[in-house]
């Protein structure tokens, strides 16, 4: 079976189907992949906020693997479905733009799933998120963007 990479229409790569079934080839070739994001505008300071969502992202059972003063990544907790499925969260703060009062915040929710349906592994784990941020009473929610 021949694939064109998505990058390059012109390039084609010669794929075994004997070893791989369709989605996992599309996945590893990295032709499509489940990708969810949100806006939030939070009424919160800029001090507490980032140790406040490594919180809820842990109450969300995922394991922050790294964060910095604006920025946070973490992985969902293996062993519950396949590893394509696994969902990588990215947390950006802008501090650009963030007063005293208002912040917002990026949200982007990934995995190497095909999202061939609309309510696929990723999305749940992306509502969520997104519930468990507009929910929690740490901050007050000014604004979501979906």
């Amino acid at each position: 079976m021949l694939i064109a990479h998505r990058n390059c229409p012109y390039s084609l790569r010669r794929v075994s189907i004997d070893t791989y079934d369709e989605d996992s080839v599309i996945a590893r070739l990295g032709l499509a992949m489940a990708r969810y994001t949100c806006l939030f505008t939070l009424g919160a300071s800029l001090e507490n906020l980032i140790p406040l969502i490594n919180e809820t992202l842990q109450s969300c059972n995922l394991n922050v693997i790294y964060f910095n003063a604006d920025y946070i990544m973490a992985k969902e907790i293996p062993g519950k479905v396949p590893f394509p499925k696994l969902v990588t969260v990215e947390v950006l703060v802008d501090r650009t733009t963030a007063t005293g009062e208002e912040v917002k915040v990026n949200l982007v929710s990934k995995n190497e799933e095909l999202p061939l349906q609309t309510d696929n592994h990723c999305y749940q784990v992306f509502d969520v998120i997104t519930k468990a941020i507009s929910e929690d009473k740490n901050w007050r929610l000014i604004e979501t963007v979906r």
